[in-house]
């Protein structure tokens, strides 16, 4: 094989021998774009597993923070990669202890890039024996990195470390940029909210446009709700599939992205995915999401703010030309700013460089050390 060996670690169930099987993706979230003559990638297995032993595996996992037996047995090609690309610290916290459990002195040591996305936001609540595995585990890290400038800077502040922050892309074959030409509500205005984590913030979401004759709000979670969320024109629906959220996009007028403070950039998948449609956003300003997009392309809120939120959505059914300028804008910066799926393994590519050569300079001072240590042994001068 030629090129640098890179091995894409992802969780158990991305494996791209089955992950939307006959669909011809490629990788999740892009990495297979940064496949060249210079990098020669391979991809995490799933094994197959009774379900006995898939309940433990995901005991294990909930119990560490991340799941060691997927990686265990990825071990073979993790040591005989030159690299390892992580999504998030599920991933990456598993592969460094491969890495240590397996460590030979003086023996090829893989180069590990640890992205972290909901790591920082945890942090604080952890105790101090998780504390000190992870900042073990972290510290066979090459190079940390995370999708949010916010959570880069508090790399430097819990770890004593810098992060570089890479920004996260929308896959456009599933998602085409569409610049709109109009805009028109419908009556009553159609509001889509959509998302799983944890951080979305549905009670304020409904407290803003709850029971409110103007608006129908579709909200797409397979999250539990509360019952603060209930309203007589709120409905929780359950969306599988891409043409299942096209059919939602296509419905809606506006979305809507309401979130509790983070640090994560929480939301910007639909985000992306809603500026390539041209949708008018209304979001909150939480977990550096203007890292992607600024003021003239979403109407942004402050968190737990339901005033704000109405007042952001009465004005932009009231001005379908200020909504349809912000749509604009949105599809304009994602086109400009290349926030895709290529331009993320782009990046990753361009990491690796960076890190290889960090390596090879380094390598060739301790070579230097040696032949100069070597020399004087010898009466050399």
């Amino acid at each position: 094989m030629s090129g640098t060996q890179v091995h894409v670690h992802l969780f158990h169930g991305a494996d791209p021998r089955r992950y939307r099987k006959g669909e011809n993706i490629g990788s999740l979230y892009g990495y297979h774009h940064a496949e060249s003559a210079e990098f020669a990638l391979n991809y995490a297995q799933d094994a197959s597993e009774s379900t006995p032993v898939r309940f433990m595996r995901r005991g294990l996992k909930a119990a560490l923070g991340f799941d060691f037996v997927h990686a265990w047995r990825n071990r073979r090609a993790i040591l005989q990669s030159d690299v390892i690309w992580t999504h998030t610290e599920q991933e990456h916290l598993a592969v460094a202890l491969v890495l240590l459990m397996n460590a030979k002195k003086g023996g090829a040591r893989p180069l590990l890039l640890a992205q972290s996305v909901w790591l920082l936001d945890r942090w604080p609540g952890y105790g101090a024996l998780r504390r000190a595995v992870y900042r073990r585990l972290l510290g066979r890290a090459d190079l940390l990195t995370t999708l949010a400038s916010e959570n880069a800077a508090l790399c430097r502040d819990y770890f004593g470390r810098d992060a570089r922050h890479v920004l996260y892309g929308l896959n456009t074959s599933d998602f085409p940029l569409q610049p709109p030409s109009h805009w028109k509500p419908h009556t009553p205005v159609r509001v889509a909210a959509i998302g799983n984590d944890r951080d979305r913030d549905w009670t304020t979401l409904v407290g803003a446009l709850g029971n409110d004759s103007r608006y129908q709000v579709r909200i797409a979670t397979r999250r539990r709700m509360p019952a603060s969320a209930r309203a007589s024109n709120v409905e929780i629906v359950r969306v599988s599939g891409i043409q299942q959220q096209h059919a939602l996009y296509d419905w809606a007028d506006l979305i809507a992205v309401p979130l509790r403070p983070n640090t994560h950039a929480s939301g910007i998948t639909v985000m992306l995915e809603a500026a390539a449609l041209g949708k008018p956003m209304i979001a909150t300003k939480v977990g550096a999401l203007e890292d992607y997009f600024d003021e003239k392309a979403v109407s942004y809120v402050e968190p737990f703010d339901a005033q704000q939120l109405r007042d952001a959505a009465n004005r932009l059914a009231a001005d379908p030309a200020r909504a349809l300028e912000q749509a604009r804008e949105a599809c304009e910066q994602l086109r400009t700013r290349d926030l895709t799926t290529q331009n993320f393994a782009r990046q990753h590519a361009q990491l690796t460089r960076e890190m290889l050569h960090e390596r090879d300079v380094l390598n060739g001072g301790a070579l230097a050390g040696d032949t100069r240590s070597a020399s004087v042994a010898a009466g050399g001068t």
